[in-house]
């Protein structure tokens, strides 16, 4: 789907939800769509500050926390602590590098199918009421692969 749909589609679902679009609401979820870089709120702060150069830094953590309990974005724990965030219009799940922390969304069309199943051994197995999934995969990046075997001593 075109970005520019997508912001649209997103924009709407937050109408439909009464909540009223303001120019930061639609610049910070407009970086979300556009940079799948799965940012931090300074990452955030520097990306949009041409177009909001006063933007408080307080005003991006309550919009992200307004869009995270609407479901439209996603917070992923990052290695250090802190939290990075992710659009997700797209039901997706991530595969994180252990070593550089990478984050790499993984669209998979099965991906609906797994979360029902997931949620529903859950709920069976815990008498939860499940309320959303969030699925992580890690491992060790292509890149982080390539620099760990550089650095082995050779035997």
């Amino acid at each position: 789907m075109p970005t520019n749909s997508t912001l649209k589609h997103a924009l709407g679902r937050l109408r439909k939800l009464g909540i009223r679009i303001t120019p930061q609401r639609e610049i910070i979820l407009d970086y979300l769509i556009t940079h799948h870089n799965h940012p931090s709120v300074e990452t955030i702060r520097d990306g949009i500050e041409t177009k909001l150069p006063n933007l408080s830094v307080a005003t991006i953590y309550n919009t992200l926390k307004l869009l995270v309990d609407k479901g439209l974005v996603i917070e992923l724990p990052n290695n250090d602590g802190g939290i990075r965030y992710d659009f997700f219009g797209f039901p997706h799940y991530h595969v994180i590098c252990e070593n550089c922390g990478k984050i790499v969304d993984v669209f998979d069309d099965e991906y609906p199918a797994i979360v029902n199943h997931v949620q529903a051994v859950a709920k069976e197995k815990t008498g939860f009421q499940i309320t959303g999934t969030q699925l992580e995969v890690s491992g060790i990046c292509p890149d982080c692969q390539q620099k760990l075997q550089t650095h082995e001593p050779n035997n």
